[in-house]
């Protein structure tokens, strides 16, 4: 138990001290969160558990895994990759880093979770809601860099669709069920978060971003799924070039969003740098 304690453990942009056990837990609440009964969960798979509880569960497991791995990696002197284009990069020169298997296994489960959704569906829409699913996932694990930033993100839009997804199909009932399953663990995870005590990691950021994303998939009408999609795409490619920490620095209503519930700075330290 001391070993595992040890290897979820990580000092943060501040310098202080946090854990990963958050992600864990917040992993963990997503998971079982997405069991709950009702015939709005679309197909089910293996001894009939809901297919929504398999794909984000796996998603937050190739997260966790990423977590675990990429220290031990640092710690044997191997390049490790940073950035959608670095991991890309490694898998030309056949390495297959974490990050890579999270680029490749976070779309495929995804689409698993758009081909599987309470109906209707279609050829095209499928792709979409896949790719939404897979790039909030992403989005949200590109702002877990300070204190509270990725879940102020998430809160509010997995709020948003549970009180406004329609009830009256499966399939906005579903995007209100997988809303509120972001929305608890988030929810609880926040005090932690701002405190400076734990951080969500691949692991928590990866499954929320995941779990909001499909949320949206289920209740927006196509055009709109269409339109969040081209905007976090274009904020996707956007972190490739430039810091999302710079950005809300140099941004005053952002920059007070972003230090709302924080602990101060320790005065030796900047406040722009990324880190965990």
């Amino acid at each position: 138990m001391r070993a595992l304690r040890t290897e979820l453990r990580r000092t943060n942009f501040a310098g202080r001290e946090v854990t990963l056990a958050e992600g864990a837990l917040v992993l963990a609440g997503v998971g079982a969160l997405a069991l709950g009964t009702g015939r709005d969960q679309g197909r089910r798979l293996g001894h009939g558990v809901p297919a929504d509880a398999l794909v984000l569960t796996g998603i937050g497991a190739l997260g966790l895994l990423d977590d675990l791995l990429e220290p031990r990696q640092r710690r044997a002197g191997r390049a490790v990759s940073k950035g959608l284009r670095g991991h890309l990069g490694a898998l030309r020169e056949g390495r297959v880093t974490t990050g890579a298997a999270k680029a490749l296994g976070i779309p495929l489960l995804a689409l698993v979770g758009a081909a599987t959704a309470p109906g209707p569906r279609s050829g095209p829409m499928i792709g979409v809601d896949a790719a939404l699913a897979a790039g909030c996932a992403n989005l949200a694990n590109l702002l877990d860099l300070r204190p509270g930033r990725a879940l102020k993100a998430v809160l509010p839009a997995a709020a948003a669709v549970a009180a406004a997804a329609p009830r009256d199909t499966p399939r906005g009932r579903s995007g209100a069920r997988l809303a509120r399953a972001a929305a608890l663990p988030a929810v609880l995870a926040l005090p932690a978060d701002l405190r400076e005590h734990g951080m969500l990691g691949d692991a928590g950021a990866n499954v929320l971003g995941a779990a909001v994303g499909t949320a949206l998939a289920r209740a927006l009408p196509a055009p709109a799924r269409a339109g969040l999609l081209a905007g976090v795409l274009v904020l996707t490619l956007a972190s490739e070039k430039v810091s999302f920490s710079a950005v809300i620095e140099e941004t005053p209503s952002l920059r007070a969003l972003d230090r709302l519930g924080r602990r101060e700075l320790p005065s030796a330290r900047g406040s722009t740098g990324e880190g965990a």
